[in-house]
């Protein structure tokens, strides 16, 4: 058994080749091998979101606060609110963050596949956010 008291891992700002705006990630959880289960907080400040990018094995975001935004390639900007579960399948290019005026905060689940949890891609540009 291994137990990560909370408050002892520092959380990091989230860098700007991945989110535009101002990001916060929080490790929750790096699995050891065998498993490949990784999970990390991310709050976003008001326009702050990810670049498009995917997972080899998908992801999960169970949005715990604020008011958020979230897109698959090819489908409208969906609103996100605390209690929601958004699950995009492997490959699948999509983006999330913050509304225009709100904050929001997500917890992140995504597993490893050859080292591997995610492949960012291009920013996401105003227009697509929709400001």
């Amino acid at each position: 058994m291994e137990i990560t008291r909370a408050g002892t891992t520092p959380s990091r700002q989230g860098p700007t080749e991945w989110f535009t705006g101002t990001v916060r990630l929080e490790s929750l959880m790096n699995s050891h091998d065998p498993a490949r289960v990784q999970g990390v907080t991310v709050t976003f400040e008001p326009g702050a979101r990810t670049n498009w990018h995917t997972h080899p094995l998908g992801q999960t975001l169970i949005v715990t606060a604020g008011l958020g935004r979230a897109q698959r390639w090819g489908g409208p900007v969906e609103e996100i609110r605390p209690g929601d579960v958004v699950w995009f399948a492997p490959g699948e290019k999509h983006w999330h963050g913050a509304g225009t005026a709100t904050a929001m905060t997500h917890i992140a689940v995504q597993e490893v596949q050859d080292g591997r949890a995610v492949d960012w891609l291009e920013k996401v540009s105003d227009a697509d956010y929709g400001v």
